[in-house]
C-alpha cells in the first residue's frame, strides 16, 4: 500500500507543471499624513528612484494625479520556514502618506507548481518576514523622514501576496495553455487548502478571473492574486493591486482613528459640561477641535480615493474595480462617512447648545441691567 502510495505521488508530481515565476510579498504601511513625493525624489536619488505609471495600451482608463515614487532597496537574504532564500527589496511611496514595502523571492527554475504553492504559501504566512519589513521601513523612514508631513506610524497595516508566473511548461516541455489550469491547481496557492472545495465554495472564493491575451491571466482574492503575465517587464496588474491595497490602509487608518475618537469625544463633552466658562464658550476647544479632526479625515481619504481615477470599463479598470470590491473599499467609506457625520452632528448639537446658553446667559444680563437700572432711579428719585 505504501509503495503504491509513493507511486501514485510521484506520477502526479511528474505530470504536474513547472513555472518560472516569483512570489512577491507585499507590506503597506501609513507613516504620516502626507508625504511629498518630489522631496522624496531628492533624498532616495542615489537608489535611482523613478516614478512609472501602467503602460498597457488600455492603461488610458486609468488616471494617475500624482504617480507614486519607486524606490529599489536592494537583495536581503529572508528566513522562509527555516531556510534562507535570496530577495530583492523594493518600495512604493504614495503622496497620501502610505509605504509599500516588497520582498520578492523568485522561484527555481522548473519548480514544480505543488513546490511554488508550498513557497508562495509560506511567504503567504508572512510571519518570518515581519522584521525584514521592520528593518527596511527603519532604513527608509530615515533617508526620507523630511519628506513626510506630520509624520507617524499608524498601528494599522496591509499585507498582500502576488503569485507571478512567467511561464508553465509541461513535462513533455512545451507551453501549457491557461485554459488547462483548474480550480483544483488554484485551490493550494491561492487559499492554501489541499482538500477540494464544493462548487458554491469554488464560486464564492475565486470569482474574479481576467483575461486580455490569450497568454495572460489574472485571479484575485482578498489577502492574494495570481498573476500570468509573459512580459516579465509588465507590471500594471500589480501596479493597480498595490494601489487598491494602499487606499484600502487609508481607509482602515481613518476608520479606526473615528473608532477611537468618538467615545473619547463623548467624554469630552461631558467633561466640558461640567466646567464654568465664561458667556458660555465651554464647547469653544472642543469644537475647534471636532472640526479640526472632520476636515483631516475627510481630506485624507478623498485625497487617497482621488489619487487614481477609472474612466473606462477595460482591462486594468476591472482589476482596480474588482479588487476594491473584494476589499470592501465601499463598505469602510460608507462607514467613515457614518463616523464623521456622528463627529458633524456632534458639533452642530454643542454649537446650538453653546449658541443657546450664550444668549440665557446675555438675556440674564440684560435683564440684571434692567433691574439694577430701575433700582437706581428708585434709590436717587
Amino acid at each position: 500500500m505504501t509503495v503504491t502510495r509513493e507511486s501514485a505521488r510521484v506520477q502526479a508530481a511528474a505530470r504536474e507543471p513547472t513555472v518560472a515565476g516569483a512570489v512577491v510579498a507585499y507590506r503597506l504601511y501609513d507613516v504620516g499624513y502626507e508625504i511629498r513625493l518630489d522631496r522624496a525624489l531628492e533624498l532616495l536619488a542615489t537608489s535611482a528612484p523613478a516614478r512609472p505609471v501602467p503602460a498597457r495600451g488600455e492603461a488610458q482608463a486609468i488616471q494617475i494625479k500624482n504617480p507614486p515614487v519607486t524606490v529599489p532597496l536592494g537583495t536581503d537574504s529572508v528566513q522562509i520556514a527555516g531556510a534562507p532564500c535570496a530577495a530583492e527589496v523594493s518600495a512604493r511611496i504614495f503622496d497620501f502618506g502610505v509605504i509599500s514595502l516588497r520582498i520578492r523571492v523568485e522561484a527555481p527554475e522548473g519548480t514544480p507548481w505543488s513546490a511554488f504553492a508550498a513557497l508562495g504559501n509560506r511567504m503567504d504566512a508572512g510571519t518570518e518576514l515581519v522584521p525584514r519589513f521592520a528593518h527596511h521601513l527603519r532604513l527608509v523612514l530615515e533617508r526620507m523622514g523630511p519628506a513626510i508631513e506630520r509624520p507617524a506610524l499608524a498601528p494599522v497595516t496591509e499585507d498582500y501576496v502576488v503569485f507571478r508566473i512567467q511561464r508553465m511548461t509541461g513535462a513533455d516541455g512545451s507551453p501549457v495553455s491557461l485554459e488547462q489550469l483548474r480550480d483544483e491547481d488554484l485551490i493550494p496557492l491561492l487559499l492554501n487548502e489541499r482538500r477540494s472545495l464544493s462548487s458554491g465554495a469554488r464560486r464564492e472564493l475565486l470569482p474574479y478571473r481576467f483575461s486580455y491575451y490569450p497568454d495572460d491571466l489574472a485571479v484575485l482574492t482578498w489577502d492574494n492574486a495570481l498573476i500570468v503575465e509573459p512580459a516579465p517587464e509588465d507590471n500594471d496588474v500589480q501596479y493597480v493591486l498595490e494601489f487598491a491595497n494602499a487606499q484600502l490602509l487609508e481607509l482602515r487608518f481613518y476608520d479606526s482613528i473615528l473608532d477611537a475618537e468618538i467615545p473619547r469625544m463623548y467624554d469630552e463633552v461631558e467633561s466640558a459640561r461640567r466646567g464654568f466658562h465664561f458667556l458660555g464658550r465651554r464647547f469653544s476647544r472642543l469644537l475647534a477641535a471636532l472640526q479640526t479632526r472632520v476636515a483631516d479625515a475627510t481630506e485624507a481619504v478623498e485625497r487617497a480615493e482621488n489619487s487614481l481615477k477609472v474612466t473606462e470599463d477595460v482591462f486594468l479598470a476591472r482589476i482596480y474595480t474588482a479588487a476594491l470590491e473584494i476589499f470592501r473599499g465601499p463598505t469602510w467609506r460608507r462607514g467613515i462617512d457614518r463616523k464623521v457625520a456622528i463627529v458633524r452632528d456632534t458639533y452642530v448639537m454643542l454649537n446650538a447648545e453653546s449658541q443657546a446658553r450664550r444668549a440665557e446667559i446675555l438675556e440674564i444680563i440684560i435683564v440684571g441691567l434692567i433691574t439694577l437700572e430701575i433700582a437706581l432711579a428708585l434709590v436717587f428719585r
